[in-house]
């Protein structure tokens, strides 16, 4: 391999070879107990809503670099409605996800048509939003705490219960069997795609990467499926609230790489002017990608007051940094154009494994927030810099 292949592939895998450095040294410094099936489960858990809002991010920076500030805010107005409805007013649990869903749905659409069609600013509109559903959020539970740990069923359903876990159902002994066949299942999928899609490359006359590395990379991908769900069944099994990371990440991860629509969130990102002579309504995709943050952050809301039993006037106070951190340290370009929904992920999982191997180490919560902040403006400026062909200082 020469130097300018070597150089491209570090470029293309910098994310996942700093996740594998970072993992390793906090094995070393926490003498492997990062590496725990628990603690495992738990950076799942605590995470979902970072892997669920950094999803829906993406598709707002890929339209130029835009972002949503709001997002935390309306994480905590929708889970204090959704309390408040199943608890205060004894609302059907059912009813109470359907408001819930629509409430951030029609927020994101309010902000979307102030961004999209009169043209306002993003991180305006979005600063104004933060503000506002931040009051309303206090406002909704009256500056108290409502506790839905009896709403059971819901609880456990997004992953906050103690039986919060896919049940075993082939027999329930100190490895999750059921766990483990989800794994071996995950793996043979993914194996599966990955040769049908080269083959179907290599039909229609497509360039494809050389079969060597395909299998190095397939085998690597396949032996952390199989890993994970191994960690998982020596816990307590599948966590319920990654069966819903997994359908937002495969749903989303198919929309932006495999569909029309997908395509106009790179287009627009990538040059707005040029979308718009080809016939795209750039409008649109705006509004689309704001509705859908609105969407998603319903999700993380119900996720987080499932996992805290409780919704809180403060719940959902930067999660908008961990989401948008994400983004940017996953490889999003802070132009836009550029990102994709596993680089998102692998971001979010840096993040997290951050936060679990500081706070293992007894780090201060105050330093945690200093690496978080270094960490993030190293991965842009690695973008910055990439983009200029290496050079640091701008040419005036």
């Amino acid at each position: 391999m020469n130097k300018a292949k070597t150089l491209e592939f570090v470029k293309k895998y910098t994310m996942i070879i700093v996740l594998i450095l970072v993992t390793a040294l906090f094995a070393w410094q926490t003498n492997g107990n990062i590496l725990l099936p628990m603690n495992i489960s738990s950076l799942i858990s605590q995470n979902a809503y970072v892997f669920i809002l950094a999803t829906g991010m993406l598709l707002c920076i890929l339209t130029g670099g835009n972002i949503d500030l709001s997002v935390g805010s309306v994480v905590c107005f929708v889970g204090a409605i959704g309390a408040v409805l199943m608890v205060n007013m004894k609302v059907n649990m059912w009813i109470a996800i359907l408001v819930m869903i629509v409430v951030g749905t029609l927020i994101g659409a309010f902000q979307g048509f102030w961004i999209a069609f009169v043209r306002i600013p993003p991180f305006i509109v979005t600063l104004a939003g933060m503000l506002a559903f931040r009051g309303l959020s206090n406002v909704v539970l009256d500056g108290m705490t409502v506790s839905i740990k009896d709403c059971t069923t819901f609880v456990n359903l997004f992953g906050g219960g103690a039986n919060c876990y896919i049940p075993d159902f082939f027999g329930g002994g100190a490895i999750n069997l059921t766990c483990v066949f989800a794994g071996v299942l995950a793996t043979a999928v993914y194996v599966f795609i990955q040769f049908k899609n080269r083959a179907t490359k290599v039909k229609k006359g497509y360039e494809v990467e050389k079969m060597s590395a395909m299998l190095i990379k397939t085998v690597a991908i396949a032996a952390v499926i199989l890993a994970l769900s191994i960690a998982l069944a020596m816990h307590k099994g599948i966590p319920s609230v990654l069966i819903w990371v997994l359908i937002v990440v495969m749903v989303y991860g198919y929309i932006t790489s495999n569909t029309t629509v997908g395509r106009y969130f790179y287009a627009v990102g990538g040059n707005e002017k040029a979308t718009k002579l080809s016939g795209i309504n750039t409008d649109k995709v705006y509004f689309l990608a704001y509705t859908n943050m609105g969407f998603l952050a319903a999700l993380a809301g119900m996720v987080t007051i499932a996992r805290m039993t409780s919704a809180q006037p403060t719940y959902g106070q930067n999660y908008e940094m961990d989401a948008i951190g994400s983004c940017f340290i996953g490889g999003a370009s802070a132009y836009g154009g550029i990102g994709t929904v596993p680089g998102v992920i692998i971001g979010a999982v840096l993040m997290g494994v951050i936060n679990l191997g500081m706070s293992l180490m007894g780090v201060d919560q105050n330093w945690q927030k200093v690496v978080k902040g270094v960490v993030l403006l190293a991965a842009v400026i690695f973008d910055v810099v990439s983009k200029r062909g290496g050079k640091l200082m701008a040419n005036n």
